[in-house]
Parts: C-alpha cells; sequence; structure tokens
C-alpha cells in the first residue's frame, strides 16, 4: 500500500517511525494498490478538525476519515501532543503509542469500530495481533480503552453502529438483499420509485466497498445477494401460471422452486454486470458514473434478445406515472430515460463518497442535464397530443370477458368444449351491449377453437361488424398465436402471428430438457394491417401479448399507423404486479412511438392509452365488460425517427467520450 506522510507539525520530523511498515503490516497484501495519508499535526489542528467534523471542540490523539473508496482508503490525523501526553501517563514509549494510533486510525479505515462491547473487543484483539508482529506489547493490558467514546472518530454513534453492521459478512448480504426488494418496489403496481433509488444506490456503495479486491467470478458472487433477490422480486409472478389451471398444476407444480432458483441466478447474473464493471482496481472513480449507466443500458439493450428477448421492467418504468419525465422516452426512449436514472444514482453515490471532488458534482450536471433536455421534448410532445382535436375515427368496443383460467383452459376434452361454447356466448353477450360502435376488439386467445384457412369467423357474423380476436391459428402443419381481422360477414381477411413468443410457455429454449405447455410456430414480425370499420379506413399495427415490451418491433420502418392494437391475456398472473407492470410496459411503447394503443387484456386491464402513456379508460382485473372509445394524436416521435439501436450507439459515444475526458482530467489534477 503507498502511504502519503505529511509533516503539517514540524516536530514530528525528529521521532523515527516507518509509517508505510505499520499500514502494510495492518492491510496485509489485500490492499497492495490502495492509497492512505497520513497527516501529522498539533493539539490545535485536531482540535479545528474535531470541531469542524465532529462538533466536539477539544483536542484528541488520533481522527480517521473514511473515503469509501478502494484506491483512496482515507485520510488520518495525529496530534502529536496529545499522543505524547497519554504516552507518557500511561508510561509507554512515545513510538508505541504512535504506532497504536496509527493501527486504530486505519482499522477504522477498514469498518472496524468499538461503539458497542461486543465491536470494542473485535477491534482491540485485532489491533493487540497487528501490535504484536510490530514488537510492541498488549496496549490494553495495563490500562483502559482508548478513544472507547468514539472521540477519535468522526461522525455519530449510529453511523458507527451502521458500518460496523456492514462489515459483518451476513450484514452485508442482508442490506444487498434489502436493497434488491427495494429496487423492486419503484415498479407498477406500488410505484415506490425512491425506494429503486435508494436500493440500486446502495447496492452501488457496498459494490464499490467490498466487490473490489476479488476476482471477477467473486465480485458476482458478492453481489448476487442483491441482483438475485432484485431478479426474483420483480419477476416472482411468472411462477403464479403453473397455479392456474389445475391440469397444469399437477405437472408443472414441481418445477416452482427451480424456476424460481432460475430467475434468482440468471437474472441475479444479468443484473450483476453493471455492477461488477465498475469494481476494477484501476478504474478512475469519476468515471464509473458513466461507465455503470452505459452498461446498465447495454444490459438492457441485450435483454431485448436472449431467449427472444425479456427486456422487462426498465428503470426507466419507475417514472411512468409522471408523465413529464415519462414523456423524455418520446425523444431518446426507455434506454434514454434508463441512462440518466442509473448516472444520476451513481453520481450521487460518488458524492456521498467523496463530495470534495468536483469532478462528482460535474457528472451530476451532466445527468440532470440530460434528464432536463428529455423532460422540455417530453412537455412538447404532451402539448401537441392535447392541442390535437378528436378525429372522428371509428369507434372502438372493446370485450373484456373475465372468464377464470380454468374455465378457459381447462384439459378435460368434454368439459373443454362445454366451457367453449359458453365463454363464446358470453363474449358475444357482452359485444352485444347497448351503444352503437365501428369495430369490435377481442382479447389474445378470446376465440375458443382453433382456426384453419377457410374458416368463418362466427363473432363477425353473429354481430354483423368487422371483428379483431385472438386465436390459434393452424397451418400447413403449424399452430400460431394469432391475431384474426374478419369483416362483417366473419370472412377473414387479415392474419397476424405472434413473433416474440414466451420461453417455456410457447416454445422450448433448451429442447426437451424442461417440459412446456405449448409448442407454437413464431410469425414474420411486423406488419400494418388496414381495415374497414364503418365509415372509416382503420390503420394499426398488431401486437399479440408480451410483443409490446420490445422497442422497435411493431410498426414497420415508413409507416404511420393510426394506432397500435395490442391483444393479451393477463388470465395467467391474475392481480399479480406482473399484469399491472405489462401495462406500464404499454404506457412505454405509445410514448416511444407517439402511437396511441387500443389493449383488450381478457381477465384485464384492458384500455385505451394516449401517445403520452396517459390512461383514457381502462378496466381493472377480473371485471367483465366492455369499453368504448376512440384513439387520436399519432404522430412519429424523435425516437421512432431514430430508434432503439441509433440511441445505444449514441449513448455509448457518450458514454465513451465523457470517460476519457473525466480520466485525463483526473490524472491532469493529482
Amino acid at each position: 500500500m503507498r502511504v502519503y506522510v505529511n509533516y503539517q507539525d514540524k516536530r514530528w520530523k525528529k521521532y523515527d517511525i516507518d509509517f508505510k511498515k505499520i499500514v502494510n503490516t495492518v492491510v496485509g497484501r489485500t490492499y497492495q494498490n490502495s492509497e492512505v495519508s497520513i497527516t501529522l499535526v498539533d493539539d490545535d489542528e485536531i482540535r479545528k478538525i474535531n470541531r469542524k467534523y465532529r462538533k466536539i471542540n477539544k483536542p484528541t490523539n488520533v481522527l480517521s476519515f473514511e473515503l469509501s473508496d478502494p484506491f483512496l482508503l482515507g485520510d488520518i490525523f495525529i496530534s502529536l501532543d496529545t499522543v505524547r501526553a497519554q504516552a507518557k501517563e500511561a508510561g509507554i514509549s512515545f513510538d508505541a503509542h504512535v504506532a497504536h494510533m496509527v493501527v486504530h486510525g486505519v482499522l477504522h479505515l477498514l469498518g472496524y469500530d468499538h461503539v458497542d462491547d461486543n465491536d470494542a473487543e473485535i477491534m482491540e484483539k485485532k489491533e493487540t495481533k497487528i501490535l504484536k508482529k510490530l514488537g510492541y506489547k498488549n496496549p490494553y493490558a495495563t490500562n483502559g480503552r482508548e478513544c472507547k467514546d468514539g472521540i477519535c472518530c468522526p461522525g455519530g454513534q449510529t453511523i458507527n453502529a451502521i458500518k460496523s453492521f456492514f462489515h459483518r459478512p451476513i450484514g452485508r448480504v442482508v442490506m444487498l438483499m434489502l436493497c434488491g426488494v427495494f429496487a423492486a418496489l419503484g415498479f407498477a403496481p406500488f410505484n415506490l420509485w425512491f425506494l429503486t433509488l435508494i436500493g440500486v444506490g446502495g447496492a452501488y456503495l457496498l459494490s464499490l466497498k467490498y466487490l473490489t479486491n476479488h476476482s471477477v467470478v467473486g465480485k458476482f458472487v458478492r453481489i448476487l445477494p442483491f441482483s438475485a433477490i432484485y431478479a426474483i422480486a420483480m419477476f416472482w409472478w411468472v411462477v403464479h401460471s403453473i397455479y392456474v389451471v389445475p391440469e397444469l398444476t399437477k405437472q408443472f407444480a414441481i418445477w416452482t422452486f427451480p424456476a424460481l432458483v432460475g430467475i434468482g441466478i440468471l437474472g441475479g447474473i444479468i443484473f450483476a454486470i453493471p455492477f461488477v464493471s465498475v469494481t476494477g482496481k484501476r478504474l478512475n472513480s469519476v468515471c464509473r458514473p458513466f461507465l455503470f449507466a452505459a452498461v446498465w443500458t447495454v444490459v438492457l439493450w441485450a435483454r431485448e434478445w436472449f431467449l427472444t428477448g425479456f427486456p422487462w421492467n426498465p428503470i426507466a418504468n419507475i417514472g411512468i406515472n409522471n408523465l413529464y419525465i415519462a414523456n423524455s422516452m418520446a425523444l431518446y426512449g426507455a434506454l434514454g430515460l434508463t441512462f440518466v436514472i442509473i448516472g444520476i444514482i451513481a453520481s450521487v453515490c460518488e458524492i456521498i463518497q467523496n463530495r470534495r471532488n468536483g469532478l462528482n458534482w460535474f457528472n451530476l450536471i451532466v445527468f440532470i442535464m440530460f434528464g432536463f433536455v428529455g423532460i422540455l421534448y417530453g412537455v412538447k410532445n404532451i402539448h401537441y397530443v392535447n392541442s390535437v382535436q378528436i378525429e372522428q375515427g371509428p369507434l372502438i368496443r372493446i370485450i373484456q370477458p373475465a372468464q377464470s383460467a380454468t374455465q378457459k383452459a381447462t384439459y378435460s376434452r368434454q368439459a373443454a368444449i362445454q366451457n367453449a361454447n359458453h365463454n363464446l356466448k358470453t363474449m358475444t353477450l357482452l359485444a352485444l351491449s347497448d351503444g352503437e360502435y365501428d369495430l369490435a376488439v377481442f382479447p389474445e386467445t378470446a376465440y375458443p377453437f382453433v382456426m384453419v384457412p377457410g374458416d368463418i369467423m362466427s363473432l363477425g357474423q353473429v354481430l354483423a361488424k368487422p371483428v379483431i380476436v385472438g386465436s390459434n391459428y393452424f397451418v400447413d402443419g403449424k399452430l400460431y398465436n394469432s391475431l384474426l381481422v374478419s369483416d362483417a360477414n366473419g370472412n377473414v381477411t387479415n392474419v397476424y402471428s405472434k413473433s416474440h413468443l414466451v420461453p417455456f410457455g410457447e416454445y422450448r429454449p433448451f429442447g426437451n430438457l424442461i417440459p412446456t405447455p405449448g409448442m407454437l410456430t413464431p410469425g414474420n414480425g411486423p406488419e400494418i394491417v388496414k381495415m374497414r370499420a364503418g365509415r372509416y379506413n382503420f390503420v394499426f399495427a398488431p401486437a399479440v401479448c408480451y410483443e409490446i415490451i420490445f422497442s422497435d418491433s411493431l410498426i414497420p420502418n415508413g409507416t404511420n399507423p393510426n394506432a397500435i392494437v395490442n391483444i393479451t391475456n393477463d388470465n395467467w398472473f391474475g392481480k399479480t404486479p406482473g399484469t399491472y407492470q405489462h401495462l406500464s410496459m404499454v404506457r412505454r411503447y405509445a410514448i416511444e412511438s407517439g402511437v396511441p394503443i387500443v389493449r383488450a387484456n381478457y381477465s384485464g386491464i384492458s384500455a385505451f392509452v394516449s401517445p403520452t402513456g396517459a390512461i383514457i379508460a381502462d378496466m381493472p382485473i377480473g371485471e367483465a365488460g366492455i369499453l368504448d372509445g376512440r384513439v387520436w394524436g399519432a404522430h412519429k416521435t424523435v425516437y421512432r425517427y431514430l430508434g432503439r439501436d441509433m440511441w445505444m450507439i449514441i449513448i455509448l459515444i457518450i458514454s465513451c467520450m465523457a470517460t476519457i475526458w473525466l480520466s485525463d482530467v483526473s490524472q491532469k489534477r493529482r
């Protein structure tokens, strides 16, 4: 370890004390690339420092200031007058007492404390062992504890107690797990966005403190309590689907625990990557916020494809209920808003560690400026949509059947046919409710029979209206999850098949290793459907189920639809967070694309969503009924012009340039 000694009081120079040897005996080889500063002062100077930082107007023997930086461990101040007086009073040599103060101060920088008897005993044993190596006697053998009342520590007892708890391995694990839970509570339905900031920020600070001096594998293991719990807290609801239908429960209940473990391990690895990336020993601390934000954003971007993709809950979604912040996604998408939020979190954490470094404040200002520009564009986006008159386009009726999943998906052949006919009748009666409309939209797999080419869509025929409905579609020996469009005579005019299939639910990502309820064929990707609805032309981009969560996935280049029609069936997830979060993802897509969304959900939440992400009208979970409305305000946002991949490139360029510049400035200032 590098030890820098500053002789502020020149009287110290007459004592031949090997401070470097003492410090390195304390830290061993663990911190060989780190630095510590020792400033040797008199009573007047240490009194000033004690008064300024601890509000105690008297001199003390040693003060330690921890910087929470793996390279710059901190600063130690030792007073010659007090140490000399204490050595004389105790009848020990000046050198021995100075060695004790250095050991004591360094141990504080490493997280040791003496707030209570337990902590004091641990610290005293450590000091005694180190001093013995240096050839000095046990300083506690003849006199009481020095600094027992915390006189040599900056900060109050609460801070010291927390630091002491962090120092213990079990304490670190518990705190990381709590951070993971907090981080997940910023999303729907809880929307406690400030807890996400605290959770991610807490994990960032803990990772810098405890991950730096380990191998890459060791870093992943040590941050896993945060990242794994964060993943499980966000995605546990997926296993709820196992318990919806008795036949499925019987077959797949055994996979509940392995599924949760798998979510924890896979999600833990994925969400650990940003933290591991900023804990390199040689990484300049002022560069960390840009690196952390960029890597987090890259991980989100990569999740668009992994196992057909699952970019669920970008950090940007914690701001979905603040339309001014959320509409910044019309400029730079969920990628850009995630980059800004994560950058702000990391910058604040670096300021907490070292507020005296002006570059840390510079980072925070830069990220806030990016956010402010996004908000200005968001205000413009909201103003534009609100200024558009509601067009006299087709009046659309959304039908939400809200039949139970057991009734809808039973495996018994006889019961299945009976339930199918009952559900079809129920939906038809709902659609025939009073009121005029031009187009009926039914949810995903609402039509309970498999359709083949040439079949008549009975719903359209009975209603004598154009219909959009979800159904399984069988053609050329392949089964698809499809959105069908029929005219008022029941003739199927368009078939769109889902291209982003759900792993483990609709296809087997690992072959036959893990059983899967369905084996569907993916469709050909995004397309535009043009249809006649009453006296209006209606142009829309179809989306089946969770396809809506993928940026740039639904609207082909060069097209400008009136709306996106998203049919889905969240019956599998009931009133779990997944259902509410799915609606948040719909709102995010509306903002990014600048296109309103018609969302028909089998059990709720069905909704009309504005291009600003505002919910115009919706139906709650589990309630059968209809929702009539129109859509308007479709426009092309800056985000849709540039696209997800271009914004990823822009973010990486900004991050690289900022990192290089900050590193250069930081080196020149040293």
